[in-house]
């Protein structure tokens, strides 16, 4: 079942305040005729007693998800979107709640399963997260962490530089270009169709590549 935005939204305050900082109950106060706090208690993920209220098992478990999703999402926001960090909150949380449970996994394996979110506060783990440390595999890194001779596709170009990106542009490192990394000592060769070309690892790192 989907939850409204604001029943996240309380499950999430909730799991900072509730899980991580290890309290057991929370006033109620102003939110105790919360439309979205019944929706909570209706589905056994909230009880209330006596102006506090306290999360079931089950709503442990989804307030955890839900500080999972917004991390992400932050975490999203920054290495891919390459927002400003002053406005991640607030556009992490507007963008959690299109993370539902399954995305949330394919955001977290895209971004190589991130621990921390933006401002160092940690990630809730997910299936993904267990089976990467059986198999870790990332799907989008830097052209300069990927597998010598193995194939891969530019997913995207991140920097502000305009003189490094009239670099790339230049080499025809271009969105959707099939790559191949050739060597990657003492510099970085690749190859892109028949061209082959030698950078070094700043210029690299600005070329982000997805393996399949």
């Amino acid at each position: 079942m989907i939850l409204s935005d604001r029943a996240e939204e309380i499950l999430e305050r909730l799991g900072v305040e509730l899980i991580e900082q290890k309290k057991e109950v929370h006033d109620a106060g102003i939110l105790k005729d919360d439309e979205a706090l019944k929706e909570l208690v209706n589905l056994s993920y909230l009880k209330i007693k006596a102006g506090q209220f306290s999360l079931t098992d089950e709503g442990k478990e989804e307030a955890r998800s839900c500080v999972r999703r917004h991390r992400l999402a932050e975490r999203l926001l920054v290495d891919i979107l390459d927002a400003k960090k002053g406005i991640v909150h607030e556009r992490g949380c507007k963008f959690e709640h299109l993370l539902h449970k399954g995305l949330d996994d394919n955001i977290c394996t895209l971004l190589g399963h991130p621990k921390t979110c933006p401002h160092g506060r940690p990630i809730p783990e997910g299936e993904c997260c267990k089976d990467a440390k059986r198999a870790p595999k990332k799907l989008i890194m830097p052209l300069f962490e990927l597998e010598l001779n193995k194939k891969a596709k530019i997913a995207y170009l991140q920097t502000h530089n305009r003189s490094i990106l009239q670099k790339i542009i230049a080499i025809g490192a271009l969105p959707h270009s099939e790559v191949v990394l050739l060597q990657n000592f003492p510099s970085y060769v690749f190859q892109i169709g028949k061209a082959q070309f030698t950078v070094d690892q700043e210029l690299a790192s600005h070329i982000y590549v997805r393996v399949s």
